[in-house]
């Protein structure tokens, strides 16, 4: 097993002083890590990309070693200069990984109905992904997923607008295509970031571009209700006549939630209450910077902090705050191939950073 290197950080929280570690583990093979999410039981998963195609591996609790690790794509769909690269991964309260990839089609010139949302799943007590599902045959991107309670499994999308296929039945079949809300006005070439909310309401992460102006929204869908609400939580703004190509990243906190971006090149982060209101100090500027399509990871803290993790040039910074939004200690940095920026936080409250 490769070398897993520790980094001690003291957390403050709003009661007092608390201690955690950062943890960098380096997955296998000379993979780059895309997304890492932590499950009930303590365990942590991991999707990243190999010259073998994508793969899968598990931390499990108070573990040291990864597993081996599983082909995400099944033999049968690896057909001759298909290449599938990982969007996002969600854990079910099953332990069920859900995983959404998307495919070169277009650069293949197939047909246009398979340049989709590429969706597979594990099953809990099984050792393999099932078959990558097409979800909703049609030129997209801006892959992310969310897994809720009773079945619930939404796979969001975008393709000028926001969209969404909805499964009650913990992804073994999904829903027609719903688009979420004709008012949002996605930027295209971005992505979408996406949790369900203690209340059971849908967070959508994204960055809008009306107007040219280039500014971050929280989007709360009640898909009971069929209603909308969105927040602006950017402050600093950003006029561009063309789509940055940025990736960004919305978690579910104890009491709302927790997101980075970028603005500018610039790394920033806020937590929301439930409602998608702003915690002061609002927004908060970190030491990261960005490049296109590049990794930012906002993770809550048990004491109401959070860490915030960026990649920029082979290279995985990061940044802890406490529960008033002060930097607690000096920024990390690791060398680290490729474009994500993975991790989670363990059953301990320790981070788990994937390089």
């Amino acid at each position: 097993m490769k070398k897993i290197l520790f980094v001690a950080l003291a957390l403050a929280g709003g009661s007092g002083q608390a201690t955690a570690k950062v943890i960098t583990v380096a997955v296998p093979d000379g993979g780059q890590p895309v997304v890492a999410k932590a499950d009930a039981s303590g365990t942590i998963h991991v999707a990243y990309e190999t010259s073998g195609g994508p793969q899968y591996a598990r931390l499990p609790a108070g573990s040291k070693t990864l597993s081996l690790p599983v082909p995400l794509v099944d033999r049968a769909s690896r057909k001759p200069g298909l290449e599938f690269t990982i969007w996002d991964m969600a854990i079910g309260s099953d332990g069920a990984v859900h995983v959404v990839m998307g495919t070169n089609a277009w650069k293949l010139k197939l047909p246009k109905e398979e340049w989709g949302f590429m969706y597979t799943q594990m099953a809990p007590g099984y050792t393999a992904f099932e078959p990558a599902r097409n979800i909703n045959h049609k030129p997209s991107e801006g892959f992310s997923l969310a897994v809720g309670e009773g079945g619930r499994v939404a796979a969001v999308w975008m393709a000028d607008k926001l969209y969404a296929n909805l499964s009650t039945d913990s992804g073994a079949t999904f829903g027609p295509t719903v688009e979420i809300d004709p008012s949002l006005n996605p930027c295209n070439c971005c992505t979408t970031s996406a949790v369900y909310g203690a209340d059971g309401r849908l967070a959508i992460l994204y960055r809008e571009e009306a107007n040219n102006e280039r500014d971050m929204y929280l989007a709360l869908w009640d898909q009971e209700q069929n209603k909308v609400t969105k927040t602006r939580i950017s402050t600093t703004g950003w006029k561009i006549d063309s789509c940055p190509m940025t990736y960004y990243s919305v978690a579910r906190s104890q009491n709302g939630y927790v997101a980075a971006w970028p603005t500018r090149g610039e790394i920033y982060f806020a937590r929301m209450n439930s409602d998608g209101s702003l915690q002061m100090p609002r927004e908060i500027k970190t030491p990261g910077s960005s490049g296109m399509r590049t990794g930012v990871l906002a993770l809550p803290m048990g004491d109401g902090g959070a860490l915030v993790a960026w990649k920029k040039d082979n290279q995985l910074g990061w940044q802890a705050y406490d529960d008033r939004g002060r930097p607690v200690g000096s920024p990390g940095s690791m060398k680290s191939v490729g474009s994500g920026a993975a991790g989670a936080v363990d059953k301990r409250g320790d981070v788990i950073l994937f390089r």
